[in-house]
């Protein structure tokens, strides 16, 4: 028998949650592999770590927030605990390779097609390992072409995405493209959801799993946390907000102000310089010429008095 699918149980709700924490999850993520292109190599895995890790996290977020809205009329839905949190290291994973490769080789086209193509894969690896976590009284199916579409539309945004992290520019070019992503990745889920149908199977059974209430709601936790602690390491860096030209700017211009500072103060409290003197000159006593034949102060009653 098929099943009735509803998408939209709590109306625009859950979909727009969906696209805020993808978002919030690109921003993170974008902004952490930009400022990996402009530290030293010691530096750079640790900040694409946390990309990778900020970009997963988001994707995985919004997958669930988007499924809590999901229901078949006719069965129940419970998840599997396993493979639930495996769909999250898979998305940090396979999202971190392909940030890994632009951080390490630039914006070049190689570098943003292969790593794109990983990004948008593990975007797609998540959302479909998250869909067979799913335990119901039926079998999902699904249409082919609509899958090969929503893979797609997962690897352009990711390919879009990074390349706009490699042109490292201001937050306000990271915000755009964040924006774009979160547009991309959410039309992802749902594509993948329109190709989604179900067959119920007669009688009810018992399912395994945990209901979405129990696990999903839980779940969450985790990954918002770190998302806003990742805002908060994102927020008190100066060059991931304004950008390198600007940042450097700001630099030039508060060296400049500092040397003037020094420079006039050094002219009002430095001390004259004696006058040179060769070796072996004898000071001239009572203030006469350096090498003159000593004077002797005037005495009373002599002809200058």
């Amino acid at each position: 028998m098929q099943g009735t699918i509803d998408g939209f149980t709590y109306g625009w709700v859950t979909p727009v949650i969906a696209y805020v924490m993808a978002c919030l999850g690109a921003a993170l993520g974008l902004r952490c592999t930009t400022r990996s292109l402009l530290v030293a190599d010691s530096w750079r895995p640790g900040w694409l770590a946390l990309g990778s890790a900020a970009i997963g996290s988001g994707i995985w977020t919004m997958h669930f927030v988007a499924m809590m809205g999901f229901t078949v009329r006719e069965s129940p839905i419970n998840y599997d605990i396993t493979m639930t949190f495996a769909s999250l290291g898979v998305a940090i994973v396979m999202v971190g390779v392909g940030v890994f490769i632009v951080g390490y080789k630039g914006g070049t086209t190689l570098a943003l097609i292969t790593g794109g193509t990983l990004t948008g894969l593990g975007v797609a690896s998540m959302h479909y390992l998250g869909m067979a976590a799913m335990h119901l009284n039926g079998r999902l199916l699904y249409d082919t072409g609509t899958v090969v579409l929503s893979v797609l539309v997962a690897v352009f945004a990711a390919t879009a995405a990074l390349w706009a992290a490699a042109q490292v520019r201001g937050f306000g070019w990271t915000l755009g493209a964040s924006l774009v992503m979160g547009v991309a990745v959410t039309g992802m889920h749902y594509t993948g959801m329109a190709a989604l149908s179900v067959s119920v199977h007669d009688g009810a059974g018992s399912l395994s799993g945990a209901s979405s209430a129990e696990l999903l709601t839980p779940m969450l936790i985790g990954p918002l946390a770190f998302l806003l602690l990742a805002g908060v390491i994102v927020m008190f860096d100066p060059v991931l907000i304004m950008g390198r030209s600007e940042w450097e700017a700001g630099q030039a211009t508060d060296r400049a102000r500092a040397e003037r500072a020094a420079a006039a103060q050094q002219s009002v409290f430095t001390p004259t310089t004696p006058a040179f003197r060769p070796a072996g000159t004898p000071a001239a006593p009572y203030g006469g010429a350096p090498g003159a034949a000593p004077t002797r102060p005037a005495q009373p009653g002599s002809e200058n008095w």
